[in-house]
């Protein structure tokens, strides 16, 4: 009976230990599931966003919580913080900063094939174009911008290597594995749908991890299933 359970050990591989921090580098995919308007929103309040993939390289699973809060609010001039994970029970501190923000208009669109829906061609087929502008080839195709292949279709996004989009980077930190996009490109960078908005920080650079959007107008409206593109910095 020993002798089982030994070579049973032997054959199983090792179990993954608890993971408590996330490499730097790596991208979060995350839809907004908090509306965020000036006006009707304060200092402290709590942000939630969903992990829309699974993340290569880690134990993060599609559905995980991303938390935040906000820093600060008035006219013309928003500013969060997103900082906390919440997988497989586990909370986990993380200092992030923004590569990109689409409306929630942008990600319905992303979602939608072009030439719009075919009943004959079923989604897992469907060719969609990422917010950014590259092409999903669905059904056993690539992802590619032009002729150029960039990254691969999964069931709930795609996978590819980060390219560089001033002022967005590509890798960092020697972070050069191919990371979960969702509905954006490779080189998707910025603001996508927002008319009257700037990101006045973006959280890379002092004071790290805070997120300062700034408005031509006086209203910010971030509406949920709006979609970011989060790196983490560190923990």
């Amino acid at each position: 009976m020993k002798f089982a359970w030994l070579l049973l050990a032997l054959l199983l591989p090792p179990a993954l230990p608890a993971q408590n921090t996330i490499p730097a580098g790596t991208i979060l995919p995350l839809r907004l599931e908090t509306t965020l308007k000036t006006g009707r929103i304060k200092a402290g309040q709590a942000i939630r966003a969903e992990v829309m993939q699974d993340i290569p390289g880690t134990r993060i699973h599609r559905r995980a919580r991303v938390l935040g809060h906000v820093v600060s609010a008035a006219p013309g001039r928003l500013e969060l913080r997103f900082d906390t994970l919440v997988a497989n029970g586990r909370h986990i501190p993380l200092k992030t900063n923004l590569r990109a923000l689409a409306s929630m208009t942008e990600v319905e669109i992303a979602q939608t094939p072009e030439g719009g829906p075919d009943r004959a061609t079923p989604p897992p087929f469907w060719t969609t174009e990422q917010i950014g502008g590259e092409q999903v080839y669905r059904g056993g195709g690539p992802v590619a911008r032009g002729l150029t292949l960039v990254g691969k279709p999964t069931p709930y996004g795609v996978l590819g290597q980060l390219n560089s989009s001033p002022p967005c980077r590509a890798e960092i930190a020697g972070n050069s594995a191919p990371q979960a996009l969702w509905l954006f490109s490779t080189d998707a960078c910025g603001l996508y749908g927002f008319n009257n908005l700037k990101i006045g920080h973006a959280g890379r650079t002092e004071p790290a991890g805070s997120i300062l959007l700034l408005s031509k107008g006086s209203k910010i409206d971030l509406r949920s299933g709006s979609g970011l593109l989060l790196r983490v910095q560190g923990s």
